[in-house]
């Protein structure tokens, strides 16, 4: 009867990890195919880079709200209401997004995408807050010798499968756009979506992760010590990749001679390998008893890797080594995005590792956020800088970030706090 009952929640707990993981797949590969259908179909029509970087800004400051809410409704109703919630609003965006009329204003056009991909942005965010507390939830149902080991394994497989479908996405949005066109397309994600809610609803228990929410919002932001420094490092961290990333680096290919088509696929390429590595992070990472120690220890590592590879890729690009500056920014971006997904990988893991039990999705939630602050800061910052400074005000903008990212992670604790300041 022991052994039963003791293999009974690591069989369950594994069962909602998976039913989770799925879910967010189908999620992940909607929102990646958006992003494409969004970009092709616009740049199709004129608009230009920086333009279309300011169609997903609400996109990304939309989540910043989303993650601080969504953590704290999770922790109140439950992980499986908000994971349907954020589903719902996903369908709702994609909805909103087809009525965009051909009739209309350039101005009326933009106002009315922003808007939609704002509503898209907090279904992100809600979808991933709940999906990424879940795993703490499943596996905190089994306690084995290795639960720390499997909570690493178990994140970084989750984060990265996540990632590598997003770049699979990006090749499906351009698919639909040419099978359906940009409405046809959106109905069709719509679709997929609402069979995902409906097996999420039916399979996964309805208060999963509900646990006592915070009252105030003194208590909601009184994080411990630790969250809040990796959390200042997450902002870091996502800022110095998205300030290269979202604009600098396609526009500079696409000025280099690239075809649209090329930018695309390198970039969905980038995002499938850059995927798959933060799955495989955890053979890279040495494994400590404690769950913290060596895994402390390499996210400063890797950062300070990290921050070398933007600042070595604008020395060699301005050294004038009669390398072509394409494939150097291709290669430079490689090695940037494999040291990045590990140093990704490895927060990820350490949000869950420090989060309180009792209120891990609201712990999460604030984490998320500051990744989404991150985001919304690097695209913004993506097309100033390069329209100040071209790539190389972006690639010194990106090895300043990591820098901060770096000084963040030393402060960071070796040791869990027992008890997290609450307020």
């Amino acid at each position: 009867m022991s052994s039963v009952s003791g293999s009974e929640p690591l069989t369950q707990g594994a069962r909602n990890y998976a039913i989770v993981t799925a879910a967010y797949w189908g999620f992940t590969l909607t929102d990646g195919a958006l992003r494409m259908l969004v970009l092709l179909h616009f740049f199709r029509l004129g608009y230009s880079p920086f333009t279309l970087a300011f169609l997903f800004l609400l996109y990304e400051a939309a989540g910043i709200a989303a993650n601080l809410i969504g953590g704290w409704l999770a922790a109140r109703y439950g992980i499986t209401r908000m994971l349907a919630i954020g589903l719902t609003t996903q369908i709702l965006g994609f909805l909103l997004l087809s009525g965009l009329s051909p009739d209309w204003t350039a101005a009326a056009s933009v106002a009315w995408v922003v808007m939609a991909q704002g509503i898209c942005g907090v279904a992100k965010d809600l979808t991933k807050t709940a999906s990424k507390s879940a795993i703490k939830v499943a596996e905190a149902a089994a306690r084995t010798e290795d639960a720390q080991g499997r909570l690493f394994r178990w994140v970084a497989w989750f984060t990265g499968s996540k990632n590598a479908m997003k770049g699979v996405g990006f090749f499906l949005g351009g698919l639909l756009l040419e099978a359906l066109g940009f409405r046809g397309a959106l109905w069709a994600m719509a679709a997929i979506l609402a069979l995902i809610l409906f097996g999420v609803l039916t399979s996964l228990p309805a208060m999963m992760g509900k646990a006592k929410a915070s009252k105030s919002a003194r208590e909601l932001f009184a994080k411990n010590r630790a969250v809040n420094l990796l959390a200042l490092a997450r902002v870091a961290l996502f800022c110095a990749r998205d300030v290269w990333f979202v604009v600098g680096v396609p526009v500079f290919l696409y000025a280099s001679g690239w075809t649209f088509a090329m930018v695309g696929t390198f970039l969905a390429l980038w995002t499938i390998g850059y995927g798959l590595v933060q799955a495989a992070a955890p053979a890279f990472i040495r494994r400590s008893p404690d769950g913290l120690s060596s895994e402390v220890r390499a996210a400063r590592i890797w950062s300070l890797a990290l921050a070398a590879i933007p600042f070595a890729i604008a020395a060699l690009l301005a050294s004038g080594s009669g390398l072509r500056p394409d494939l150097v920014l291709v290669a430079g971006l490689g090695l940037f995005g494999f040291a990045f997904a590990v140093n990704s990988s490895v927060h990820s893991y350490l949000i869950l590792a420090y989060a309180g039990s009792e209120k891990s999705a609201e712990d999460v939630g604030f984490y998320y956020a500051a990744n989404a602050l991150g985001r919304f800061g690097g695209t913004l910052l993506s097309g100033l800088l390069y329209q100040a400074g071209g790539l190389y005000a972006c690639l010194l903008g990106s090895g300043l970030m990591l820098v901060a990212c770096f000084i963040a992670t030393l402060a960071l604790p070796l040791r869990l706090i027992a008890t997290p300041v609450r307020g």
